[in-house]
């Protein structure tokens, strides 16, 4: 990732003669606990530990399905038999980055009938009406299954904080209460991997008038994104302190750069794949006599 610091150091050599490990996206890719977040810093068209190119990259992701799509279904068939393991992808980012086109490309790879997508938009009267943290905890993923949120409780900390929609210092508590509330789902066995789908102020303008320019993207068009793109130094900042006060060991945030479409596929793909391999998640043992059960359907002819 083009950052400005120095580089780590090479993994350690397996044994004489053998190649050095390859780093793990999440290493790479993971936002430091306690640093400081100058997003200005980092490349939106970087792609980092990523194939070399876009068509190798579209063919890299097309691979990872298979492996997906198995670790999914063995997490959810865990769950038939109290394993009480998900996982819950969160993703945020600036209009256009990415976000629905996340859920289409990459969620596209699971079974949807084991996926929970959740896309929050403005809180409704009744929402309003419970601390801020309650729509998410309604929406969150049953055992065995994989949450996405399209935007989250972030937006609390996020556009509360630019459109000053609460007073700072319950603004400033709220970072508290995020970090709370993520242990508390690690803590019952919610794998929580998110995702800060990282767009230049300049391929952000080129995405919107692609939407003016094509008819058929006119219903993805808002006449408030120009608004909402005039306050982009204010939200830059506003998701630097985000990511710096709200990674952490449990939850760490990671900076997915999105100017290229193939390698934020390709990267939130990895991502899942090594969350989901770490849980290696097993096939329940049958709570059944396999043999006599067999033994009954072939006497039955």
């Amino acid at each position: 990732m083009a950052k400005s610091r120095k580089p780590k150091k090479p993994a350690k050599a397996d044994g004489p003669g053998r190649p050095e490990a390859a780093p793990r996206l999440s290493d790479l890719l993971r936002i430091p606990e306690g640093d400081r977040v100058g997003l200005s810093s980092y490349d939106a068209r970087a792609t980092p530990g990523g194939p070399s190119g876009k068509a190798d990259g579209l063919l890299a992701t097309a691979r990872l399905g298979e492996r997906l799509a198995d670790l999914q279904e063995r997490l959810y068939a865990a769950s038939t038999q109290g394993e009480r393991r998900r996982l819950l992808l969160v993703l945020q980012g600036m209009d256009t980055s990415g976000k629905g086109g996340t859920v289409k490309h990459v969620i596209g790879l699971f079974n949807p009938s084991g996926c929970r997508i959740k896309a929050f938009k403005a809180p409704t009267p009744e929402e309003l009406s419970h601390p801020f943290l309650w729509r998410i905890a309604q929406a969150l993923p049953l055992p065995g299954e994989i949450g996405i949120f399209d935007r989250s409780h972030y937006e609390d900390v996020l556009i509360a904080r630019v459109r000053e929609l609460v007073p700072r210092g319950r603004l400033g508590r709220r970072y508290g209460q995020i970090n709370r509330f993520e242990q508390s789902l690690a803590d019952d066995g919610v794998t929580v991997v998110k995702c800060f789908l990282h767009i230049s102020y300049e391929e952000q303008r080129g995405r919107l008038l692609e939407r003016l320019d094509n008819p058929e993207k006119h219903w993805k068009f808002n006449p408030g994104d120009i608004a909402e793109r005039a306050l982009w130094p204010a939200y830059q900042e506003a998701y630097e302190l985000a990511l710096e006060r709200c990674s952490t060991p449990s939850a760490p945030w990671y900076l997915i750069p999105a100017d290229r479409k193939w390698y934020r596929n390709w990267a939130i793909s990895t991502l899942l794949l090594e969350h989901l391999e770490a849980l290696d998640p097993r096939y329940p043992t049958a709570d059944f006599d396999v043999a006599e059960c067999r033994g009954q359907l072939l006497a039955q002819g």
